[in-house]
């Protein structure tokens, strides 16, 4: 019997739709805008060219920041294998905080063959100034667009906004929400206010918004809601939760920056944080960076192919395989154990505690004074640190006041539609793209975490030596007798405190009874 011919695979799709495709992105110099370059190059080999949105940084000229993110570690594999597509780099000099992007005409003129856009340029700090923070969050969302009604092939407009846009709300639906703010009366408060007044009336402003990051994404979605109903082009609104680092692509455990969680890992492993404000049961909802950038790939593909009119909102979320942030610490501690940093100072160790005044008096004993008294002594001894072990204690108190918000508790985020989607990609290109959350195993990425921290953000090498474990044991030690030390010292003071208030108690009794005996 002659066998049947296996059935013709078909192509993928995405790569198809971007072939001869060129892609305006601002933030590419980002953690995820890296990856975002990185992805498009690697899965759309046929895609035309990327245009970066880049500003002179430092006394950095634009055209040398373009060479050195060619040179970043996300693009490793992309130069050994296919090094030419990273001649489809081209950096457009301009600025998003700028009047027209700062964009000259002659730049303009280099984004006429442009159709699809992604906007993921944002300032992420929670503590930010509201003026600056609305010209680059808000007023962005709007040049960008102005520019996009300049390309005539403009076909999609994608943009990076957060999942916790709409904070305050424990349920979080794919939709834009109402504006916080008339968007016009809050432009008209940042031009016109001096800035003392404004930081002074900002914490009245954004309530019930817990931080000026959350509140000025929130105008920006409705801002784009409302000018992309008579836009020429399809919009989405992508919201993340939090991105943390890879699972598979470029490679395991690829990071590039300390917010969020990374913060805490790296802290902890260098032994410098031991406590978190945080609920260890409530749920961690954070997501590996490729998982993100391949659905948000496929937003853009979904986008231009519907070419809706009205503005899809979609939800990367992990909630349909959760973790909490107990079972984050207890791996992280594993991890960092198993995998010793280079030169910890301290064992890894570390508390998660619900209460903020708890918080605080804990982090004064095991944080704050230890590490302001170790800085005394190295200063004494002529010890440098850079940076210094205060303005260490100094960031990790910051680091703990920034996340606790989100710490300790937690949001049901609908992600309808990226589940759609995830069921709408053609077999080739699920085999390219992951959108499945499912495929998350934690026990395993907590440990690429860890190596991934070690690796591409400390540039330590992943050291399993027995030489690193000897230190770790005896970290351990002086752990476990500094913690016996502390029992005797309180067991002593109690020993003498105990008979002596029993004392003092026995006297005033006496006295009172005495007194009353007398009268």
């Amino acid at each position: 019997m002659v066998p049947r011919p296996a059935p013709p695979v078909s192509p993928p799709l995405i790569p198809q739709y971007f072939a001869g495709k060129e892609v305006f992105i601002t933030g590419a110099t980002g953690f995820m805008g890296k990856v975002l370059v990185e992805r498009l190059l690697w899965t759309c080999p046929e895609i035309a060219k990327l245009h970066l949105l880049m500003r002179q940084k430092k006394d950095i000229p634009p055209e040398k920041r373009l060479k050195q993110l060619k040179q970043s570690q996300v693009f490793d594999v992309t130069r050994e294998h296919c090094p030419q597509q990273l001649e489809k780099l081209s950096i457009v000099a301009g600025d998003v905080i700028k009047p027209k992007l700062g964009l000259s005409k002659d730049a303009v003129q280099q984004l006429s063959e442009v159709s699809v856009v992604f906007h993921s340029a944002a300032i992420l700090k929670f503590d930010e100034p509201l003026a600056v923070a609305v010209e680059q969050n808000v007023r962005s969302v709007l040049k960008v667009m102005d520019l996009c009604d300049q390309l005539p092939l403009m076909q999609v407009f994608v943009y990076v906004s957060t999942a916790y846009s709409n904070a305050d709300l424990s349920s979080v639906e794919e939709r834009v929400y109402p504006a916080p703010l008339n968007l016009q009366h809050l432009f008209a408060l940042v031009d016109n206010l001096p800035e003392h007044l404004l930081a002074e009336i900002t914490p009245g402003l954004i309530p019930p918004k817990p931080n000026v990051y959350t509140f000025t994404k929130a105008m920006a979605e409705s801002a784009l809601a409302d000018r992309a109903s008579h836009s020429k082009y399809a919009t989405a609104i992508f919201r993340p939760s939090i991105v943390v680092s890879s699972m598979q692509n470029p490679f395991p455990g690829w990071i590039e920056n300390l917010n969020g969680p990374c913060g805490v890992v790296v802290g902890t492993g260098k032994g410098l944080l031991h406590v978190l404000n945080c609920s260890g049961d409530k749920r961690a909802d954070m997501i590996p960076v490729d998982i993100v950038i391949d659905t948000l790939i496929a937003v853009a593909w979904e986008t231009g192919v519907d070419d809706l009119r009205e503005t899809r909102v979609y939800n990367c979320c992990s909630y349909d395989n959760p973790t909490t942030w107990g079972e984050f610490k207890r791996r992280m501690l594993q991890g960092v154990r198993r995998y010793p940093y280079g030169m910890p100072l301290w064992y890894p160790c570390g508390f998660s505690i619900e209460n903020g005044l708890v918080t605080k008096v804990s982090q004064w004993l095991l944080q704050t004074a230890p590490l302001h008294t170790l800085d005394f002594v190295f200063t004494m001894f002529g010890i440098k640190s850079r940076p210094s072990l205060a303005a260490i204690s100094h960031r990790l108190q910051a680091m703990n006041d920034a996340l606790k918000y989100f710490m300790t508790r937690e949001w049901k985020f609908s992600t309808d539609n990226v589940r759609r989607l995830r069921d709408r990609l053609a077999p080739a290109d699920a085999a390219l793209y992951n959108l499945d959350v499912q495929t998350i195993d934690w026990e395993d990425h907590c440990v690429k975490f860890v190596q991934g921290t070690r690796r591409y953000l400390l540039h330590e090498q992943v050291d399993a030596s027995r030489c690193a474990h000897l230190r770790m044991r005896m970290l351990y030690i002086v752990h476990r007798l500094m913690q016996l030390l502390i029992v005797l010292f309180l067991y002593r003071l109690s020993k003498r405190s105990v008979p002596a208030i029993l004392w003092a108690m026995f006297k005033l009794k006496s006295v009172k009874n005495s007194k009353y005996g007398s009268s």
